[in-house]
């Protein structure tokens, strides 16, 4: 291995062993399994009443509407999805990136 490559595996050991990088890798990975969680979980609702309730997705929204309780349904799983990874990336832009920053700041 060349000094270089040494130099670069002792620095990237040093990051990973520093408090701060494991706490950001913490929350990363706890905010990302929550999300992905929610996601998941409107999904398999909806696809679980669509198994086994369809009827409720059939009623109209009001009498006479061919437009369905299914559509805004189906439609709030998408939004739900944009929202969620909206809020990830706000908070990777903003906690994320500065604890980064802070970390790189400090091992230089």
């Amino acid at each position: 291995m060349s000094q270089t490559e040494t130099s670069h595996a002792q620095r990237y050991a040093r990051i990973r062993n520093h408090p701060k990088f494991q706490e950001l890798a913490r929350s990363r990975a706890r905010l990302a399994w929550t999300l992905t969680a929610l996601v998941l979980g409107g999904y398999y609702l909806f696809m679980l009443v669509v198994a086994f309730f369809p009827q409720w997705l059939h009623t109209p929204l009001e009498s006479g509407s061919q437009l369905t309780i299914g559509i805004p349904a189906a439609a709030a799983v998408i939004v739900l999805s944009w929202l969620l990874t909206g809020w990830y990336v706000r908070v990777a832009n903003t906690r994320f990136d500065a604890l980064s920053a802070d970390l790189l700041e400090e091992l230089q």
